[in-house]
């Protein structure tokens, strides 16, 4: 399967990266395999996600970057292409950015400050929370019955183990008679 699955392996690779070029030459590389497994068409769309994924993560490295720049850590054609892409992006809600067409550059709103909020402590409970669940069930789930372990008694031995226990109880209340 791994001989199969090779083309695949290095297309998402390319796509969770987000170089263009790199998945270009993937695409080139292994098309005859796209081909008769018949997911050429979805390579081809895929060229989309993977000029989204870096777009994203520049957007999250640039505070201010111009377009040219853009395009050419994206690899586009030209700097219109790029301008097309970024106001796609944003009006998509892909990133949170604004687009300067005075000033030809794309302007990341900053993300914050994350650790100053309540979110990474209540990630952290959560985690906690499940942690836990799953050790108290697998607790219970290691108890067993009580007495399971002895054998089930029969009508005969239970009628027996009661009348010794009658006798048992007659005998110790004749004693606590005798010493008062």
């Amino acid at each position: 399967m791994e001989k199969a699955l090779r083309p695949y392996f290095e297309l998402t690779n390319a796509v969770r990266t987000g170089d263009l070029e790199l998945f270009k030459s993937v695409a080139e590389k292994f098309s005859s395999t796209f081909g008769s497994d018949q997911t050429h068409n979805l390579v081809v769309r895929l060229r989309h996600n993977v000029i989204r994924t870096g777009l994203r993560k520049l957007s999250i490295s640039y505070s201010r970057i111009s377009l040219d720049d853009v395009a050419k850590k994206l690899r586009l054609d030209t700097v219109a292409d790029a301008e097309n892409i970024v106001a796609k992006a944003i009006k998509d809600g892909a990133i949170d950015a604004t687009l300067d067409r005075a000033n030809r550059c794309m302007v990341s709103k900053g993300s914050g400050d994350i650790y100053s909020t309540t979110e990474p402590q209540m990630a952290f409970n959560s985690r906690i929370a499940f942690c836990l669940n799953m050790h108290n069930e697998a607790v219970c789930a290691l108890r067993f019955p009580p007495n399971s372990h002895k054998e089930k008694e029969s009508a005969e031995k239970r009628s027996e183990r009661k009348q010794q226990e009658q006798e048992l109880a007659k005998h110790i209340e004749e004693e606590d008679d005798d010493e008062f």
